[in-house]
């Protein structure tokens, strides 16, 4: 390997990913291990361990996942530029803060769907690639999943849209 500042910065990426990667292994399966000491249950009648074990699951695929993927990466010339280290993103400081707080105004006041939808458009802001238009059709698109998964199928006691 040489020591010229793309193989750094190549080698640099790809123990950051496999780090992140084995990182959220290690999570996935502590909440597998955790959750094994509840009642698992059956499909139709969930325990209370359930739910870790099955995110737990799904977590420890993600990062086998992440940190595989992380070896075969060849190039890191097509990501886009990124602001110098120890320069703060001040739009992701405030953005994402900022839709935590909308979430829990609007969802005691507002309910569901504006809820839902402050927290994923002001969360999608952070992002400084991403557009008006393109944190608009997220926004919409996962209230729509809200209102299907949470009022309709799972019909949490969380009312849809109220007034104060």
């Amino acid at each position: 390997m040489t020591n010229g500042p793309s193989a750094r910065r190549w080698f640099a990426a790809g123990q950051r990913d496999r780090y992140a990667g084995m990182l959220i292994l290690a999570i996935g399966v502590g909440a597998i291990v955790l959750g094994w000491n509840y009642r698992f249950g059956s499909l139709s009648h969930m325990g209370s361990g359930f739910f870790p074990v099955c995110v737990g699951a799904a977590l420890a695929l993600l990062g086998i996942a992440i940190a595989a993927r992380a070896g075969g990466a060849s190039s890191r010339d097509d990501e886009p530029a990124r602001p110098a280290a120890g320069t703060p993103s001040w739009r992701g400081w405030i953005c994402v803060p900022g839709s935590i707080a909308a979430f829990v105004v609007l969802g005691k006041w507002g309910g569901l769907l504006p809820a839902t939808f402050a927290i994923t458009f002001i969360g999608a802001l952070a992002d400084q690639q991403n557009s008006l238009r393109a944190a608009l059709s997220l926004a919409l698109l996962m209230s729509l999943v809200a209102i299907v998964v949470f009022h309709w199928a799972l019909q949490i006691q969380f009312p849809l849209l109220s007034w104060g």
